[in-house]
């Protein structure tokens, strides 16, 4: 499904010379964090539930508090990674969506995007996730690809899931029949796997050394 079959018009924006009792009553029926605010077909900017109730006077309009609206919005031509951090930069539950002409559209719900997330292959099909750690200007993604696929797997999903001193973690999706054989791979490249798998047979070697040197001490 396209990301843009998610654009919401459930609840018509408020504008300018709305009354804050109008923005009470809205919030009153809906979960959301913020309400956008228009001019015509041109966005002014969203407003905050707290804020809106922390006001007394219900008879005052919008535009009379138009120092509390919150600027913020994604485009149409934004792809669903971008349309995720645009949410969590602007810790809200509803996006503002324009079209390349600045004209409002509608808005996505946070619900719907990471709804959208789940369908993707990078979690909805099988696979094996890999966390991998090594120096940050020691890593490559042509590498990580090649590790993968010369043992005939699929990567599905790479990115960059973490920073560390000066060390970079990197999550990876993968289907393979067997992953053992590119856990070991990665590690003898110098990277460092931060996830456990009960098929990496190195771990199960390194116990089962454990085990017969405690025996050992123990004699």
């Amino acid at each position: 499904m396209n990301i843009l079959e998610y654009i919401s018009k459930d609840i018509n924006a408020l504008a300018l010379n709305n009354t804050i009792g109008d923005a009470k009553e809205l919030f009153s029926n809906t979960s959301y964090s913020h309400l956008p605010i228009v001019e015509g077909q041109h966005l002014v900017g969203s407003i905050l539930d707290s804020d809106v109730i922390s006001i007394e006077d219900n008879d005052k309009t919008i535009g009379e508090y138009k120092y509390l609206l919150n600027d913020f919005f994604t485009r149409t031509s934004n792809n669903w990674m971008e349309i995720l951090k645009s949410f969590a930069a602007s810790e809200t539950n509803i996006l503002p969506v324009l079209n390349n002409d600045n004209y409002y559209v509608g808005f996505y719900e946070l619900v719907d995007v990471l709804h959208y997330f789940n369908d993707t292959p990078l979690l909805n099909n099988d696979g094996f996730f890999l966390v991998v750690e090594k120096g940050i200007h020691d890593y490559s993604f042509s590498q990580i690809a090649q590790i993968v696929e010369s043992f005939d797997a699929k990567l599905v999903g790479v990115f960059v899931s973490g920073y560390k001193n000066d060390l970079v973690r990197i999550t990876l999706k993968i289907t393979t029949e067997d992953i053992n054989e590119i856990i070991q791979s990665f590690r003898r490249y110098g990277y460092n796997l931060l996830t456990k798998h009960k098929e990496d047979l190195f771990l199960e070697e390194l116990k089962d050394r454990s085990d017969y040197l405690q025996k050992y001490l123990n004699i």
